[in-house]
């Protein structure tokens, strides 16, 4: 048996290196000891996110921390393998630190540029109960959404946060988290929106 993926986008899943992690972190951490520069990059006006601390990353970290060289390495290894075409242009139009905590979400939308992506830097060991017992629980979650649910084609996709984890996906793809219950806790992820080779992005289903 072969089965295959005649419609729909593809999704790629890739795991942050730890040194990159480290640094992602180490710059979070410095940058909300510095109320005049978190100020400086909050990003939260330009997201649609519920959430309380949103951080746009600067260019020249973006570049020194080696983040960009891992997206865009990734970003071309996930294009080759699904349509077989070497991307030669891969621009970052921003990336930023999403720090979520209880009660906060992000509701369904989607994303600037060509293609986008999100990983995890920090998760909560618990994301609290659901109310109703029996149900499954997708506190903290991430849900990408696409198209109209039918025989054997399933319109959702649900992703448990786990530290490392790095998803790429269309720009045009719709997303959302949803919130958790820890007082404690804090859920940190990265992402990015960027643009590739005009004629790659616009050949698609020509």
């Amino acid at each position: 048996m072969k089965v295959i993926r005649p419609f729909g986008p593809t999704i790629a899943k890739v795991t942050i290196p730890e040194d990159l992690i480290n640094q992602l972190n180490d710059y979070l951490d410095k940058l909300t000891q510095n109320e005049k520069q978190m100020s400086n990059q909050d990003h939260g006006n330009k997201l649609v996110g519920n959430v309380s601390q949103e951080f746009k990353l600067e260019k020249n970290f973006i570049l020194s921390s080696g983040l960009k060289n891992f997206l865009n390495t990734s970003a071309k290894d996930w294009i080759k393998q699904t349509i077989n075409k070497e991307i030669n242009k891969f621009e970052i139009i921003d990336s930023w630190i999403v720090r979520q905590y209880e009660n906060e979400y992000n509701p369904l939308h989607s994303h600037s540029g060509h293609i986008s992506g999100v990983g995890y830097l920090k998760v909560p060991d618990n994301y609290g109960d659901t109310v109703q017992k029996n149900k499954k629980n997708f506190n903290g979650n991430l849900q990408l959404v696409h198209g109209t649910k039918m025989f054997l084609s399933p319109v959702i996709l649900n992703i448990e946060p786990k530290v490392g984890d790095f998803y790429f996906f269309p720009n045009y793809l719709m997303h959302s988290v949803y919130p958790f219950k820890n007082e404690s806790a804090e859920r940190r992820s990265v992402s990015f929106n960027a643009i590739i080779d005009d004629e790659i992005y616009g050949s698609i289903g020509k």
